[in-house]
């Protein structure tokens, strides 16, 4: 009974984890293009001063969530079963 609980949580864990990572749907919106000079398709860069800015990158704290959810609920589950087998 306990090995089958043990199983059927680790699989849970490992889903909520791997399945954000297969969704292509996590990235920022692209900026706009910046304004041509002469009205037409040829763009030259700073041609205004209200661009915006580049696109925020939401991967590198995305991972760091994910890293440090892990080793908080492995840490967790490594003190849970020590417990038990006392």
């Amino acid at each position: 009974m306990y090995m089958k609980k043990l199983i059927i949580k680790f699989s849970i864990i490992a889903c909520l984890m791997f399945l954000p990572t297969l969704s292509s749907n996590l990235f920022a919106q692209a900026p706009p293009k910046p304004p041509s000079s002469d009205g037409g398709t040829t763009v030259i860069h700073g041609a205004s001063a209200d661009q915006s800015g580049g696109g925020a990158p939401i991967d590198g704290g995305l991972s760091i969530l994910l890293l440090l959810g892990a080793a908080y609920g492995g840490g967790k589950s490594y003190l849970l079963r020590k417990k038990e087998k006392k």
